[in-house]
C-alpha cells in the first residue's frame, strides 16, 4: 500500500481544534515584507526614548470638559434656564491642594493627583460625530481606515516579551468606531491589537484543547515544521509569516496569559488601593490594575476602554449620568499614577486619558449637553512630561479654544516623542506611497515636555 504523505493543509484542518485563535489569527493579513529578525523584536528608536510603554485610557462617548476638568461658572444665567441655554459646571469644584487647579467633584481622587498630572485643555476633535472623532483620536484619520497608534508602535518598536501581543486592548464593549481603533489595517497583522474582555476568561480560547501536554507538543511542533517547509518558497508571503507568528504567540499565552490576568498574588492593600473588591473582574478598577502588570510584562502599548455601562459617557439627557461613571474610573486611575510612582516605574510609562470630543456649553434636553469638537481637555501622566502642569485655555463658556490649540496630529507626534520615534521617519509604504500616523501633520508639543 502506497503511503501518500498529507499536505500540509490537511494537517492544519486536523489539529486545528488544538490551536489557540485571537483576533489577530482570523484577521485579513496585509502584504508587507517581514523582517528576518522576528516582526516583534525589540527595535532600537530613533533616539533615546523618555518612556519605554503607553497606557492609554479611552473614556468613549465624549466626557464633558465643562463639568470635568475645565468647569465653567454656572451663575446666574448659566443654569440652564435661559433663552441661550448655557450651562456651567452643574457640579461642585474646587482646587487641587497642591497646584491649585479646578477640577469638579467628579474626580476628586484625580483632583488630589493633579501634582503627577499634565492636563491639557485645548485638545480639538479631529470630527463631531462619535465614529469619526473616536477613530481619528485612535489612527490620526476620521475618515479612511489607517492603522492605530498601538499598532504603529508595534511595528515601530516591536516588543520585549515575545509570550504576550506588543499591543493589548481591555474593552468591555467596543467603543465607537468597532475594531478599527485598534486594528492595523495595511500594516502587517501581527500589530493589531488583541482583545481583552474582563471577566474569568479575558481572553477566549487561551486553555488547551487537549489535556496532554506531550500530545499538543508533538502536534504544534508538526504545525510549525510544515509551515517552516510551507514558507520557505513563499519568503515574500507576509501573510503566512503573520499567521505563522500568531500561531506562535498564541501558543506561549497558554502559559504567560493566564499569570498576567491572574491577582490572587496581589496583597489586599494593592486592592484596596484600586478599590477592587477579591474575585472582581469586570470592573474598571480590574482594568487598571491588569495594565499595571501588563506594564510590568513588557507590553508595548495598552488600551483601557472607559465604556462604563451603556451608554457610555454620552450624556444627551442628564449629567448626572457622567457621575457613576466618574465614580467607577476616578479612584482606579489615581491609584494607577501612584502605584506606577511607588513601583519606580511611572518615569517609563506615558499615560494618556483621552476621549473622543467635549460637550456644548447650552443644555440639551434635562440637563444635557450635545457633541462639541471644538474644545475639550485630556490629560497625560509619567513618561516624561511636566508633572502638576496645565497647557491651554478656553473661553469663558467653554465653547472655544483661547490659547495653545492642539489637535489629535499634535497628540501623536508628542506620544511617539516620547516613545524615541521621529513621527517623520516611522513610515509605511503602501499603496505606492509612504504612510505614517500623522499623515503630513502633526507638531511635538514641547510646552509639556518635561
Amino acid at each position: 500500500m502506497n503511503f501518500i504523505e498529507p499536505t500540509r493543509r490537511q494537517c492544519l484542518r486536523s489539529l486545528i481544534g488544538s490551536s489557540i485563535l485571537f483576533p489577530a489569527v482570523l484577521s485579513d493579513l496585509a502584504a508587507a515584507e517581514a523582517p528576518a529578525m522576528g516582526p516583534l523584536t525589540p527595535k532600537s528608536p530613533h533616539f533615546p526614548a523618555k518612556a519605554k510603554r503607553v497606557i492609554m485610557v479611552f473614556a468613549t462617548g465624549g466626557v464633558s470638559h465643562i463639568d470635568s476638568f475645565d468647569p465653567k461658572s454656572s451663575k446666574k444665567g448659566r443654569d440652564g434656564s435661559g433663552k441661550d441655554k448655557l450651562m456651567g459646571c452643574v457640579f461642585p469644584t474646587r482646587p487641587a491642594k497642591k497646584t491649585g487647579t479646578v477640577v469638579s467633584d467628579l474626580f476628586p481622587h484625580l483632583r488630589d493627583s493633579m501634582e503627577e498630572i499634565c492636563l491639557i485643555r485645548s485638545m480639538k476633535s479631529a470630527h463631531f460625530d462619535h465614529t469619526e472623532a473616536a477613530v481619528g483620536m485612535h489612527t490620526g484619520s476620521p475618515t479612511f481606515a489607517r492603522p492605530s497608534m498601538g499598532s504603529w508602535l508595534s511595528y515601530g518598536l516591536g516588543t520585549v516579551n515575545q509570550n504576550l501581543p506588543s499591543f493589548i486592548v481591555i474593552a468591555p464593549h467596543l467603543p465607537y468606531g468597532g475594531t478599527q481603533v485598534y486594528a492595523s489595517d495595511f500594516l502587517p497583522a501581527y500589530h493589531q491589537g488583541t482583545r481583552v474582555i474582563p471577566g474569568t476568561e479575558p481572553i477566549a480560547n487561551l486553555a488547551p484543547r487537549t489535556t496532554r501536554q506531550k500530545i499538543q507538543q508533538m502536534e504544534l511542533s508538526l504545525v510549525d515544521s510544515l509551515n517552516q517547509k510551507h514558507l520557505q518558497s513563499r519568503r515574500d508571503d507576509s501573510q503566512l509569516a503573520a499567521r505563522i507568528k500568531s500561531y506562535e504567540t498564541a501558543f506561549q499565552m497558554q502559559t504567560a496569559g493566564p499569570e498576567a490576568f491572574d491577582l490572587s498574588n496581589e496583597d489586599e492593600r494593592a486592592l484596596s488601593m484600586y478599590g477592587l473588591k477579591p474575585g472582581e473582574t469586570k470592573s474598571f478598577a480590574w482594568q487598571c490594575i491588569i495594565a499595571r502588570r501588563l506594564a510590568e510584562r513588557g507590553v508595548r502599548f495598552i488600551e483601557l476602554v472607559d465604556s462604563g455601562s451603556r451608554p457610555n459617557w454620552d450624556s444627551h439627557g442628564d449629567m448626572k449620568e457622567h457621575q457613576p461613571l466618574a465614580k467607577a474610573a476616578d479612584q482606579p486611575l489615581a491609584a494607577l499614577i501612584q502605584d506606577l510612582k511607588q513601583r519606580g516605574m511611572l518615569d517609563e510609562t506615558l499615560i494618556v486619558w483621552a476621549t473622543e470630543f467635549g460637550r456644548t456649553p447650552t443644555k440639551e434636553g434635562k440637563f444635557g449637553r450635545g457633541h462639541h469638537g471644538d474644545c475639550f481637555s485630556i490629560w497625560l501622566a509619567g513618561g516624561g512630561v511636566k508633572a502638576g502642569f496645565v497647557l491651554g485655555e478656553t473661553d469663558e463658556l467653554g465653547r472655544s479654544i483661547v490659547r495653545d490649540k492642539i489637535d489629535v496630529h499634535d497628540l501623536h507626534a508628542t506620544i511617539l516623542h516620547q516613545m524615541g520615534i521621529d513621527h517623520k521617519r516611522l513610515t509605511y509604504r503602501h499603496a505606492g506611497r509612504d504612510f505614517r500616523l500623522t499623515d503630513v501633520h502633526g507638531r511635538i508639543v514641547k510646552e509639556i515636555l518635561a
